[in-house]
């Protein structure tokens, strides 16, 4: 599914047909390309999500600049996703490189691997190149940030457990 919807185009009239061209000209193993940077940008989002999140509220709290309150995990949600999405998209656009390249049988592959794609990628079009997108990944995530945090944070205080 996550393949279908990175590459489905107007040549496709569907997931069935998107799903049938792409098992005659790659294979069924083309139904699983992207798995691998899929996975490695979660890894990043989840990483910047949950490790800056707990330090940010912290920083928040000890330097006084809010109390344990919705402030404070505003301020840190916001946080929490701008650091995900820092993370997460040099591997947004290896991802989506990796999936969008043709594979056929007769299609030239322009990429080996994630890391083959990210050399290539800095080398023809810069380190700027990886944050193609930023904004708008951010402003994706960053409501699901504040929403995801800071219910957390009432569900917490609901069932008294402790902030840190």
């Amino acid at each position: 599914m996550v393949v279908w919807r990175a590459r489905v185009s107007n040549r496709d009239t569907g997931p069935f047909d998107a799903f049938k061209k792409i098992i005659q000209t790659e294979g069924i193993g083309g139904l699983w390309k992207g798995v691998f940077p899929n996975v490695q940008r979660a890894f990043l989002v989840n990483m910047g999500e949950l490790a800056c999140y707990d330090h940010a509220k912290r920083f928040v709290i000890q330097n006084q600049i809010a109390g344990d309150n919705i402030f404070a995990h505003t301020l840190a949600s916001i946080m929490s996703g701008l650091s995900a999405t820092a993370l997460s998209c040099p591997a947004d656009v290896v991802k989506t490189r990796m999936m969008s390249q043709a594979a056929g049988k007769e299609d030239k592959i322009t990429y080996i691997n994630s890391y083959d794609c990210l050399v290539k990628t800095v080398r023809t079009e810069g380190l700027k190149a990886l944050w193609k997108g930023f904004f708008p990944t951010w402003a994706r995530l960053g409501p699901w940030q504040f929403v995801f945090w800071v219910s957390y944070e009432k569900f917490r205080q609901i069932a008294e457990l402790s902030s840190f």
